[in-house]
Order: C-alpha cells, then sequence, then structure tokens
C-alpha cells in the first residue's frame, strides 16, 4: 500500500494524531501543552513543525514513546499505513510482577490447618508467630 505522504514539514499535534498515536487532536495538543511531547529532544507545542528524520517522544500510559519519522501525514489513514510512517524505537516495557494465585478453600471445608493459616498468613503480610 501507498503512503500519502506530503512534503516540508507538519505540525507536531497533527502528526500524532494522524499516524494513529493518540485517539484525537485535541488530546495531542493537549499532550504538548502539558509537555509530554518532545521533538528531538525539545518541549514541543501543538504547532512545533515535524519533519522527515525527526525523532518525536511522548508520554503514554506513565511511558515513553519513540518515534522516528519516516513520513509525513495531514490526513487520518488506516492502521496498515500510518504504522509506515514511523519506526519505534521504544524500550520494550517492563512485565508486571505476577504474585502467586492463592489456593482458594471450597466453602463449608471447615476450619483451615495450622498449616493453612500460616500460610495465608504470609500472603496477607501477617507474621504468624506473633502472639494475639
Amino acid at each position: 500500500m501507498t503512503t500519502p505522504t506530503i512534503t516540508g514539514s507538519v505540525r507536531v499535534d497533527v502528526w500524532l494524531w494522524s499516524v494513529r498515536q493518540i485517539k484525537t487532536r485535541s488530546a495531542a495538543g493537549q499532550a504538548c501543552r502539558a509537555g509530554h511531547v518532545r521533538v528531538n529532544g525539545e518541549r514541543a507545542k501543538p504547532a512545533t513543525p515535524v519533519r522527515i528524520g525527526d525523532e518525536v517522544r511522548y508520554r503514554f500510559q506513565g511511558f515513553d514513546r519513540i518515534l522516528e519519522v519516516t513520513a509525513l501525514l495531514k490526513k487520518r489513514v488506516g492502521a496498515s499505513v500510518a504504522a509506515e510512517c514511523y519506526i519505534d524505537h521504544s524500550p520494550p516495557r517492563p512485565t508486571p510482577l505476577v504474585a502467586p494465585i492463592p489456593v482458594f478453600r471450597d466453602p463449608g471445608a471447615g476450619r483451615p490447618t495450622k498449616k493453612e493459616r500460616r500460610a495465608l498468613d504470609r500472603l496477607m503480610g501477617r507474621d504468624s508467630s506473633a502472639r494475639r
């Protein structure tokens, strides 16, 4: 599929919206005004021009996305075409810590044994050796 590119420069808020990184253009403008968008390492206003080869960083869900501009767009396009307009240099996100799945007791199984009670105390972060 051919990418409908233009020459020159495009506003950073329009580019982020057109390559489907931010849902609306107004949200892209707000992200710029809040200081979450940087072009080539410098804080960007919504009207900051973006050219081919520029590095655009923006904060998304607490992590930085690092994009290299390979094509310029002024209109929102399909996802497959939009993916051709940038190279993603973002580091991989850390994997979340997975807590052990607690063992559930069947209803009506009676009182927990001493071993099960100690395991529950460890799970809840309580010290089972302390006197009550």
